[in-house]
């Protein structure tokens, strides 16, 4: 049995190469991290190419393509280390909203013009002082490392797994900017004082697709982020010169490149396949979306690592700009659950551990 990519999803991944590639060089990234211009323009050029709807339904305005498309696309964005909220938005925000069938939300996401965070923080394992309690229509307490910091709406998650839709002009509510160690996504904490919130499920399988929704995108643009790195190390190593030869003709050099690319050329399969199962295998779905995530994870630190070495003492350089996927890479790591907590739900799921 062959698997790949279709040749509608090869010629989606070809478009969005392309955009991202002429219109997301790393200068913009530079501007955006630094703060002197933010993510709209390239997310208003994302929206022409459809991206914000591309897994809502047809019937509210969007693309109506699966969740391995999504994958494709999350792919392209982490090797180009772009700027957007694509995860949150066009990603997990469908899903809870489309369980529970609102269609005002739907037609303003897939058009781009509303962006939805995603609050999953606290559900996920409450941090010391943080955490959200329900009480009634409204919501009180703190959400922390908020994905999409400049989001109209946000989808927050309480502890007992109910997923409330919460807006930003909404009174009791205080947003706080984060600086995380990737600036090139903006995220936020949120802070609720009885702000009025509207139900979108009690169902904790919704809170769960969504939720692994986001893993699986996490998943595949840590798969984009490393293939770049690896891609500028080999080119690095091409055409820096030492003793009169170039860095790639040393066999040292040329073991930590193969290395990288072995650890990660079976990681594209496994990303696929999650993003495949998220459709068409849901009882293998959660299993294979935590560990997509826990070993992208692994996999994706080393690349970031072994790439930076390559390059030496320029690999450490904002005039190289390895950082920027290092840092995503990074970020993607702990946002969503860590490896071992994600590992850890996958234990359960494969019940090789018992419940707590």
């Amino acid at each position: 049995m062959q698997f790949g990519l279709s040749q509608e999803q090869t010629l989606l991944q070809d478009s969005v190469t392309k955009y991202l590639r002429d219109q997301v060089a790393l200068d913009k990234v530079r501007l955006i991290a630094s703060g002197e211009l933010n993510d709209a323009e390239i997310w208003q050029g994302l929206s022409e190419l459809g991206l914000p709807g591309l897994m809502i339904p047809e019937a509210h305005g969007g693309v109506g393509l699966g969740a391995l498309d999504a994958v494709v696309i999350s792919e392209c964005l982490g090797y180009h280390v772009t700027p957007s909220p694509f995860i949150s938005s066009a990603a997990m925000a469908p899903v809870p909203l489309i369980a529970s069938n609102r269609d005002d939300m739907l037609a303003g996401i897939a058009t781009g013009e509303l962006r939805v965070g995603v609050a999953f923080g606290e559900a996920i394992g409450a941090r010391t002082g943080a955490g959200v309690v329900a009480k009634g229509a409204t919501l009180s307490g703190k959400c922390l490392f908020v994905l999409d910091g400049d989001a109209d709406h946000y989808l927050i998650a309480t502890t007992d797994k109910k997923i409330f839709l919460v807006s930003t002009n909404a009174s009791g509510l205080k947003r706080n900017a984060l600086r995380t160690i990737d600036i090139t996504r903006s995220t936020c904490e949120l802070v609720l004082d009885n702000v009025a919130a509207d139900l979108i499920s009690e169902d904790p399988r919704v809170y769960e697709r969504t939720l692994d929704m986001g893993r699986v995108m996490q998943a595949a643009d840590t798969l984009g982020a490393a293939q770049c790195m690896l891609d500028q190390a080999v080119v690095y190593a091409g055409q820096r010169e030492q003793f009169n030869r170039v860095i790639a003709s040393f066999q040292a050099v040329k073991h930590m490149c193969a290395d990288m690319l072995a650890n990660l050329e079976p990681c594209r399969a496994l990303v696929w396949y999650a993003g495949h199962a998220m459709d068409d295998i849901p009882d293998e779905a959660r299993m294979l979306a935590c560990h997509a995530k826990a070993h992208l994870s692994e996999v994706g630190r080393g690349v970031a690592k072994t790439s930076t070495e390559v390059h030496g003492g320029m690999g450490f350089t904002d005039l190289v700009g390895l950082h920027y996927w290092f840092k995503r890479i990074g970020a993607n790591r702990q946002l969503l659950g860590s490896p071992e907590l994600v590992r850890e739900e996958a234990a359960l799921v494969q019940k090789l551990v018992d419940q707590a």
